[in-house]
């Protein structure tokens, strides 16, 4: 009775932490990162099975929060299959200790929802965009960073480095 007891009270500690995880449109993700304030928005696209994409995620979310004093939003929009939603993905990311939040992207049509975001944009992942409406700052990036490379160009997008 008592191991059955505790074996209870961990998963619903478990199921605590687990992050809620909606499943948007790629307008709602326009939509997020068009808003006209002085926020720096970066949106990071990756999956589960992406290797370089959950390398470069934890130096993101700490290099986000060390300037979140500045405004700056990180949003972590998963590609999974729609299989991975949203139980794999939630998961995925305890496991991880992701702590910004993540989306889901419940479209299927990449010609679609790449164009939206950039025009150049293969399909491939790791790709993120920063966006500074503050500033007129918009930029692209298909590839995975360094993390010294991310930050560089953070500053950018902040309008306190040279472009």
């Amino acid at each position: 009775m008592k191991t059955g007891l505790l074996i209870f009270f961990v998963l619903c500690c478990l199921s605590a932490k687990s992050q809620k995880i909606p499943a948007w449109k790629i307008t709602d993700v326009a939509d997020y990162f068009s808003k006209k304030n002085d926020t720096v928005y970066v949106i990071n696209f990756w999956a589960t099975f992406c290797l370089p994409c959950i390398a470069e995620i934890p130096f993101m979310q700490e290099i986000t929060k060390k300037y979140a004093d500045k405004k700056v939003k990180l949003l972590l929009v998963s590609l999974d299959m729609a299989s991975a939603y949203p139980k794999e993905i939630s998961l995925f990311a305890q496991q991880r200790s992701f702590t910004s939040d993540i989306v889901w992207l419940n479209e299927t049509d990449a010609d679609y929802f790449c164009d939206r975001i950039d025009k150049k944009w293969s399909g491939a992942i790791p790709a993120t965009i920063m966006v500074n409406a503050a500033t007129g700052y918009r930029k692209f990036y298909e590839q995975e960073f360094k993390e010294e490379e991310f930050e560089l160009e953070l500053v950018k997008a902040l309008g306190t480095g040279s472009e």
